[in-house]
């Protein structure tokens, strides 16, 4: 049974990134977002991804799983596809088991909205958060209805960071339409403390400090839950 258990940890941490850690504190379920997010497209075997289709199921059975107590999820991401990252992005933030975020390396792009989306967020000092307008390869129509479509989606992003962080929404739109910052794009890179300055990160910390916050979430609810009772 136990060689059992290992093995489905095994493929999970393998395939999915993943691993679940049980202690006297509370069962956690550690979920890595890294390299690109991808979506509809597949991209080449030698890009590093995260696949949504892979990640939308999981954070639905840990959602409704009575064995794991909390949710935290690991950041070093470009970004990607924008539907898949708010996809997930809205998945986390609509959890209601604890959920902590850390920003290890890089949350670029749609990794902004994905960083912000637990229930508490973290960066480590030295991790970095590229924020710039929508932008999409291949070829484009250049027709006023297309500028609108990239308005209406860079919209959704703009809402749903500044409804789950502290940002303002001028500061982040400031961020976002900044030039001189990037060589040749439009938008601004900030880190560590600055992402914490502005608002947009609640705390500066490692991974120590992610899981200690973590805890004290899965402690609150059990004491609310606790209550009820």
């Amino acid at each position: 049974m136990e060689q059992e258990k290992q093995c489905r940890s095994d493929t999970q941490l393998t395939e999915l990134g993943g691993t679940t850690t049980r202690t006297n504190g509370g069962t956690i379920y550690t979920l890595t977002i890294i390299g690109q997010i991808e979506g509809h497209q597949v991209l080449p075997d030698t890009v590093k991804t995260t696949k949504y289709e892979h990640v939308l199921p999981l954070l639905a059975s840990i959602e409704e799983s009575e064995e794991i107590d909390g949710l935290l999820l690991l950041l070093n991401t470009v970004g990607g596809d924008i539907e898949a990252g708010l996809a997930i992005a809205e998945l986390i933030s609509g959890m209601k088991k604890p959920t902590v975020s850390l920003v290890l390396g890089g949350g670029h792009s749609i990794g902004v909205p994905l960083a912000v989306s637990a229930k508490k967020c973290l960066i480590a000092p030295s991790a970095g958060m590229t924020i710039h307008p929508v932008r999409i390869s291949g070829t484009v129509v250049g027709a006023p209805a297309t500028y609108q479509y990239f308005n209406r989606i860079q919209e959704r992003i703009v809402e749903f960071v500044t409804a789950n962080s502290r940002i303002k929404r001028n500061k982040f739109l400031e961020y976002m339409m900044a030039t001189g910052e990037l060589a040749s794009d439009v938008g601004t890179v900030i880190y560590g403390k600055e992402a914490v300055d502005c608002g947009l990160i609640d705390r500066l910390g490692s991974l120590g400090d992610a899981l200690e916050v973590l805890h004290r979430q899965i402690e609150k609810q059990a004491g609310k839950q606790s209550a009820k009772k």
